[in-house]
């Protein structure tokens, strides 16, 4: 279980670096969902997976820390708001700029290589 469970968190992440490369605004707003998605499954893990155990201490001699599932939570909540911003931003930009390249440069990159041919 923990083998499968680190593979996930390893291709969400891997995913989400290299769709953060990409050059258009899409990849990169899924790029970051699934970096994000990988990093709270990481902290999940890191509260111990163990199906039955208590949440706090208590009578059982093993428990599960309620703590990384707080966190997850927080960062499920802040990381859906920070996503509608960044499509709103996304969404902004392609308006004012009729492209949706990254750094907004795409014409002198385009300039830039029929000047090398």
């Amino acid at each position: 279980m923990e083998l499968v469970f680190a593979l996930v968190i390893g291709a969400l992440t891997a995913s989400g670096v290299y769709l953060l490369l990409r050059a258009r605004t899409f990849p990169v707003v899924v790029g970051l969902t699934l970096l994000s998605y990988g990093v709270n499954l990481f902290l999940f893990a890191s509260g111990r997976l163990a199906t039955g155990q208590q949440p706090i201490l208590g009578s059982s001699a093993s428990y599960a820390d309620p703590l990384p599932q707080a966190l997850v939570l927080t960062a499920i909540v802040i990381g859906f708001a920070m996503t509608a911003f960044v499509v709103v931003l996304s969404l902004r930009n392609l308006a004012d700029n009729q492209d949706d390249h990254v750094d907004g440069n795409r014409k002198q990159d385009e300039d830039s290589e029929e000047a090398k041919q």
